[in-house]
């Protein structure tokens, strides 16, 4: 099996990237990435519910500027006490 913690992600920046991102059903995902994004241009779409219906999970898509950039909003992502998980 492929470590990929052992690979560097080779990228062309600035590019698109998609973060998965989950959250209970009774948090507002729109006002939760205006909380953090403020006025970065992004989209977000509703994914899936999980099957007893107590999570939301939704893609965010927008342009990351560097490495730098894509691990930060990762971490920030991460951090929000209402996200429960990122990918």
């Amino acid at each position: 099996m492929i470590d990929l913690n052992q690979h560097k992600l080779e990228l062309d920046y600035p590019c698109s990237w998609k973060y998965k991102l989950v959250i209970r059903k009774e948090h507002n995902m729109n006002k939760i990435i205006k909380e953090i994004l403020e006025d970065r241009k992004h989209g977000i779409k509703p994914s899936k519910v999980s099957k007893e219906g107590k999570f939301k999970s939704y893609t965010l898509d927008l342009i990351v500027e560097d490495e730098e950039d894509r691990k930060a909003l990762y971490q920030i992502l991460g951090d929000h006490e209402h996200i429960k998980m990122v990918v």
